[in-house]
């Protein structure tokens, strides 16, 4: 059988562009960060309530800090996929290509853009 599995519209591609990848791409980084943010928080909850006794302040004392760290870093991983995606579309729509090349220069002005709000080290100790 030579048929194909998924009827297309007449000119669509068989694989997904980079434009649309790139909705997963942002909502995977954020469902990521909120999961490992809240396990942080969890952690940091624990550690820094180990000397109170079980009562409702320390739940909430852990509950805060949860939620500030799930949300922290959903913000920060959502951001680096949303900056990367666009760099990413806008070096494929600029050059008319689509390969690693792409990947390579998105992931790393989203690095050096990323970076770029840190102090600059001091080279000549």
């Amino acid at each position: 059988q030579d048929t194909e599995e998924f009827i297309l519209p007449t000119g669509a591609n068989k694989t997904r562009g980079r434009f649309e990848l790139a909705f997963f791409t942002i909502g995977g980084c954020c469902m990521t960060g909120a999961a490992f943010g809240a396990l942080n928080g969890l952690r940091l909850g624990l550690k820094e309530t180990q000397n109170m006794a079980w009562s409702k302040p320390r739940n909430v004392q852990i509950l805060n800090m949860v939620t500030r760290q799930g949300a922290l870093w959903a913000n920060t991983l959502g951001s680096l996929a949303l900056l990367y995606s666009a760099f990413g579309v806008i070096i494929e729509k600029t050059r008319g290509a689509e390969d690693d090349l792409n990947t390579i220069a998105a992931g790393t002005l989203t690095g050096m853009l990323y970076k770029s709000t840190g102090r600059v080290a001091n080279i000549s100790r």
